[in-house]
């Protein structure tokens, strides 16, 4: 038990230990000195596990090849990690072309778009495209330009993998992305028109726009959400996902190292109601990376309810929650913590929406637009319809 943090850390396991230890951020050259005594009695092929699923290998297999006694790794680990720190970077490559591409469409069409993750954040954070992983392409339009982007992904070759009914108009605020993918190269985009699916507070679009970066990665003007912004978007993200791949946390580290406006941070997180959020990401940070924090960041993340939530979080990483939604061993406790994250206000918006018809219940019970008000008393008893036939179809 850290008596300062309140965290308590004490049953990691070995290889959860060492992983951390070698993701800290130090001197390079001592990275044997200072991992030497947590590489004794190391289940190796657990520790490629855990590797691979909190997505930090290329950071592993760069660390691991300047440990001075290379006979204490496995040389079948190395040749893993080599593998898989390769495939990485053609992957990486693979959609820095596509971003190249799609962002163009847009820009040619007048959709303003925001990359949200992918290459622009690992040449951003790392400074070098093969030392972060991505699965997709997270673009952030504009609401009002969702269905035009649409149209463009559509007619690039992508395939809508999103299929919800839009009767109702609630899809723009009860839902906050669309997946697509195109067969041929294998490339999964997200196109959001929100930064979060629940209906807390964020920044508009406009604001997002105004206070953008631009990345030089491409040629092609590709542009992403200023430093303000995207602390955050990550922090929000990785929190509402529990922090359960250690990918996330260790974006928020590299935020840290390259100094950030502390001030104008917390002025946006108070703003959005994310005090709470940004405080537990830089717990976390902190104790589980050695991230070095000021006195400002102390006083957002050592108080009480960040550090209830950083506790909290510490289990879905040291459980390895590996997926999003959670299995169902974890799905009661997950749901949990999810709405403890919300602030009050936020907690009975959410609990209203509930009340609110949904593009479902008109599919179920379609209705003249004239009578849609019809589906606000009707709400209970379409849901509990909806419910009972998934029942009776599973």
């Amino acid at each position: 038990m850290n008596r300062e943090s309140g965290l308590d850390l004490s049953d990691f396991p070995k290889e959860l230990t060492l992983l951390l230890a070698l993701l800290q951020e130090g001197d390079e050259t001592n990275i044997s000195e200072r991992i030497k005594d947590k590489l004794t009695d190391i289940d190796w092929n657990r520790f490629l596990e855990l590797v691979r699923h909190h997505r930090v290998y290329p950071l592993m297999y760069l660390k691991l090849r300047k440990v001075v006694d290379q006979e204490l790794i496995p040389v079948k680990i190395m040749q893993a990690l080599h593998s898989d720190y390769t495939r990485n970077t053609f992957q990486m490559l693979h959609l820095s072309g596509e971003m190249e591409k799609i962002c163009r469409a847009f820009n040619e069409n007048g959709i303003f778009s925001l990359m949200l993750k992918g290459p622009v954040l690992a040449e951003t954070l790392y400074g070098d495209i093969s030392l972060r992983t991505s699965k997709d392409l997270d673009i952030l339009v504009n609401v009002d330009d969702v269905e035009k982007a649409e149209q463009m992904l559509s007619a690039h070759g992508y395939e809508s993998k999103s299929n919800f009914p839009r009767i109702l108009g609630d899809w723009k605020w009860k839902i906050h992305h669309v997946s697509y993918f195109h067969p041929q190269k294998g490339i999964l985009v997200e196109l959001h028109w929100r930064l979060y699916s629940e209906l807390g507070s964020e920044p508009h679009f406009k604001e997002l726009w105004e206070r953008k970066n631009r990345s030089f990665l491409t040629t092609e003007p590709v542009y992403f959400l200023g430093e303000e912004d995207l602390f955050l978007y990550l922090t929000s993200h990785g929190a509402r996902h529990g922090w359960f791949r250690l990918r996330w946390l260790v974006d928020v580290d590299r935020m840290v190292r390259r100094g950030l406006k502390w001030e104008n941070v917390r002025i946006l997180l108070k703003k959005h109601r994310s005090l709470h959020i940004g405080g537990q990401a830089l717990l976390l940070a902190s104790q589980l990376l050695n991230t070095p924090l000021t006195q400002q960041m102390n006083s957002m993340a050592y108080v009480r309810r960040p550090v209830k939530l950083a506790q909290q979080s510490i289990v879905f990483i040291k459980e390895k929650l590996d997926s999003y939604p959670p299995p169902k061993h974890f799905a009661g406790r997950f749901k949990r913590y999810s709405f403890s994250l919300l602030p009050l206000t936020q907690k009975y918006i959410f609990l209203i929406s509930r009340l609110h018809p949904s593009s479902y219940d008109a599919e179920l019970l379609p209705l003249p637009k004239a009578l849609h008000f019809i589906y606000f008393p009707l709400r209970p008893f379409l849901w509990f319809w909806r419910q009972m036939k998934h029942r009776t179809q599973a």
